[in-house]
């Protein structure tokens, strides 16, 4: 484990030491294992775990357990984690009782209009088995990750997204898979709220930067930091007028444990940054974060009268009820996570 990873881990404790004790002893089960907020979540539970003798163990559901067992070999060689080989949807339920359940897995970074039908499935269905399962484990508290997505389209006189807000995506379009699924997806688990003594817990998630974070995909901030790593250009597809805000993964960990377990039930709660920035601006961020001196390629011109898109969360229901916040700023968010993909990247090399 590299030292960057070792502050960030003590970050998260120092933010959320009062809330271990809970888990003493027990058994969680998570999903997503092999994705950002998946490693994110393992990371700092195996962490958190050892250095507060915790005593507690975690199962982790991977479709390909050798993904994990690659990227985090440390995790998957950890004995207070067992990986367990599965799809979402048909995996078989573990007979021992789990007193947590993270949700985290997701088909975010899949592209909607290559297999829509695959993505709402996934989501949904797998939801629905997890939920069941949850009454067989007689779980406590679960969380489920859900996503920003589900507001719709940001009027660009409206700051942030509040929890409250109205709108929704437009289902008649394929490219709404994703969003539409995590609606139903939070409608399940508002259902299951409440059986069996279970409080879900909802996780209405932005846009993030960090370690473990996928360079190559729908992930802009992610491409940008491989073409500056590769001393290549930085290319902005687009006008670079789209705007959103970018939250560290250590922070993204501390309000992902605190809503697991502080958070109200059958509540949702933003998780993000509210420091909007525009796409072009990020990608002269990262280029100035960087050592090869990159140049930024806007790859469309402006069109007269053009309105970016806007993608940032109103976070005030988790600061007041919850008392979080963003503690480490952009600037320093994008020079660790080229750090951490640039050691990796050197790891890879030797090995």
């Amino acid at each position: 484990m590299s030292s960057l990873l070792k502050e960030d881990l003590g970050h998260i404790l120092d933010h959320t030491r009062d809330f271990w004790e809970e888990l003493r002893g027990q058994r969680i089960f998570i999903t997503g294992g092999t994705g950002f907020f998946g490693c994110w979540l393992l990371e700092s539970f195996d962490w958190i775990n050892r250095e507060l003798k915790l005593g507690a163990s975690a199962v982790v559901l991977a479709r390909n357990p050798t993904a994990l067992r690659s990227k985090a070999p440390h995790l998957a060689e950890s004995p207070a984690i067992e990986i367990l080989e599965g799809d979402l949807q048909t995996f078989e339920v573990p007979q021992s009782d789990f007193t947590h359940v993270l949700h985290a897995a997701s088909a975010g970074s899949a592209d909607p209009s290559q297999n829509p039908l695959e993505i709402f499935r996934t989501t949904v269905w797998g939801t629905s088995h997890i939920l069941d399962a949850t009454s067989k484990w007689h779980t406590k508290k679960m969380l489920f990750t859900s996503s920003g997505a589900v507001y719709g389209r940001q009027p660009r006189d409206l700051a942030g997204f509040p929890e409250g807000y109205p709108g929704a995506p437009d289902s008649s379009l394929v490219s709404s898979a994703y969003a539409e699924s995590k609606r139903a997806a939070e409608t399940l688990c508002a259902i299951a709220d409440g059986v069996g003594g279970l409080e879900v817990k909802i996780a209405r998630c932005f846009a993030f930067v960090g370690p473990y974070l996928p360079l190559s995909g729908r992930f802009a901030i992610g491409n940008f930091i491989r073409d500056e790593m590769g001393g290549s250009p930085i290319g902005v597809h687009g006008d670079g007028t789209d705007v959103r805000s970018y939250l560290y993964a250590s922070d993204l960990a501390i309000w992902l444990w605190t809503i697991l377990f502080r958070g109200r039930a059958c509540e949702a709660y933003n998780v993000g940054s509210e420091r909007a920035i525009s796409i072009a601006e990020t990608a002269a961020t990262v280029a100035a974060a960087g050592w090869h001196g990159a140049t930024v390629a806007i790859k469309s011109p402006q069109a007269a009268g053009a309105d970016g898109s806007r993608y940032i969360p109103c976070t005030r229901k988790a600061r007041t009820e919850l008392g979080l916040r963003e503690y480490v700023d952009l600037k320093n968010a994008i020079r660790k996570t080229l750090v951490w993909h640039t050691r990796a990247a050197t790891e890879r090399g030797r090995n």
